[in-house]
């Protein structure tokens, strides 16, 4: 196998072109970067840079969620896989999203004001990294930590969570770079082939956790984003078959559930309208979701103007020796 793969991190395949046409005219192009992971990190096929580097944002949540699982935090709160799934998702602020992400705190008498998510209209809780926050939280009132610093990198369950990924990724602590994301929680600075794998871990069912964050997701897929946004509708297409968790700046992670492969994507310039066109037409390529569901999604979240349309020009190459 490994003669197969000699040519791995100098992917002689170029990335993907996101063209948006106005007319019959090229007005802007995006360029994408992905690739697909199996559970050992291997880069089973790619498109443009493996190595390609980028914080991971909000496609960090479901493994941000893994002390909220296995402290038993979770396992307090009445209908608890409803919260797991809050805890991974960026909601859109719904009062069925608010209400979840309140409930977190009502279970563990924490005020709604030791929320440090950025304030949203009215409250903190419409935000939409509430449920990862209130998570957060929750974990740490159950084991006797403190409140008040849940965010700093040197907090314990956030280093708890930095150990977690080291782990998963097999590298050293020292090589875990954490920033502050835009919700004041770190986020991480990685290879898109490492964000690739720890999909691939996800879909897996090879770690407790992770098994039941995976099925917290798949069976409440609204509580990942909303109806007619990417991840949910993903979710709901694919009939929890796929798993979907996009983050800021163009990030975009998804996986095929009990096949163990992770497939990540990042856009040079950030466009969230290039990442979510880039992450249909790999699906269509992978055969992950049917055509005719593919259609459906893009007919709910497209919202371009009469005569502009999005191509995207590449796919997805195992590569070659």
């Amino acid at each position: 196998m490994n003669s197969n793969f000699k040519n791995l991190y100098t992917s002689n395949n170029p990335p993907l072109d996101v063209l948006l046409m106005r007319g019959s005219k090229l007005e802007s192009i995006h360029k994408v970067h992905a690739v697909i992971s199996d559970k050992k990190g291997r880069v089973l096929m790619c498109a443009g840079n493996p190595e390609y580097k980028s914080f991971v944002r909000s496609a960090l949540k479901p493994f941000q969620a893994i002390p909220f699982v296995s402290s038993g935090a979770s396992s307090k709160i009445n209908n608890s896989s409803m919260a797991i799934a809050l805890s991974c998702g960026s909601h859109s602020g719904s009062i069925l999203h608010t209400r979840e992400a309140f409930k977190i705190l009502w279970e563990y008498d924490i005020d709604i004001n030791n929320l440090k998510c950025p304030l949203k209209k009215t409250s903190p809780l419409e935000h939409n990294c509430s449920g990862k926050h209130a998570a957060f939280l929750a974990t740490c009132k159950k084991l006797n930590w403190p409140l008040e610093s849940y965010l700093e990198k040197d907090h314990p369950i956030q280093v708890e969570i930095f150990r977690i990924i080291s782990e998963f990724l097999e590298i050293p602590l020292d090589n875990i770079y954490p920033e502050k994301d835009d919700c004041g929680a770190p986020t991480l600075y990685m290879k898109l082939r490492e964000m690739a794998k720890l999909y691939s871990l996800l879909s897996s069912s090879d770690n407790a956790e992770l098994e039941q964050i995976c099925r917290a997701m798949t069976t409440n897929p609204v509580m990942i984003s909303d109806h007619n946004s990417f991840d949910t509708e993903i979710i709901q297409a694919s009939h929890g078959q796929v798993i979907s968790k996009g983050g800021a700046e163009g990030i975009q992670c998804l996986c095929k559930v009990n096949e163990g492969m992770g497939l990540a994507l990042k856009v040079e310039d950030g466009s969230k309208r290039a990442k979510h066109v880039a992450g249909l037409h790999l699906l269509k390529q992978l055969e992950w979701i049917s055509e005719l569901r593919i259609q459906d999604i893009k007919e709910k979240i497209s919202n371009l103007p009469e005569g502009v349309q999005i191509i995207v020009k590449g796919q997805l190459k195992f590569q070659e020796s």
